[in-house]
């Protein structure tokens, strides 16, 4: 049987994952908000949203 990962323990690695990404905020319009993880997606969003803007 596989052991169980505790609580704390996947909390930590969790946490080193969410280190390692730099995410990106950008607002699409003027009650939209976005989480992305690279420039190159900004891209995308600014085609479909020319009025898009880092925060």
């Amino acid at each position: 049987m596989a052991r169980k990962i505790t609580q704390s323990k996947s909390q930590k690695r969790l946490e080193e994952i969410k280190e390692k990404v730099n995410l990106i905020k950008v607002r699409l319009d003027q009650r939209t908000v976005i989480t992305i993880s690279s420039i190159d997606k900004l891209e995308k969003w600014k085609r479909l949203f020319p009025d898009a803007q880092l925060i």
